[in-house]
């Protein structure tokens, strides 16, 4: 089963910026929307893989 995750992005003058909703602090680029993506998968990677201390997440918590 292929894994998704939300991600935001947007076009300034010469790069793509991109972040995942899950991790709003950590952003990356790249100089094509295809070239964002492969950053993010990485940055997806690195940011899930566990050997990162101190990673800020968002995530949604059922009161009721």
């Amino acid at each position: 089963m292929m894994k998704t995750a939300k991600f935001v992005y947007w076009k300034e003058e010469k790069f793509w910026l991109g972040y995942f909703e899950e991790f709003p602090d950590y952003k990356t680029q790249g100089k094509t929307l295809a070239e964002l993506k492969e950053n993010l998968r990485d940055l997806y990677k690195d940011l899930t893989s566990g050997d990162l201390p101190g990673i800020k997440r968002v995530a949604t918590l059922k009161i009721a």
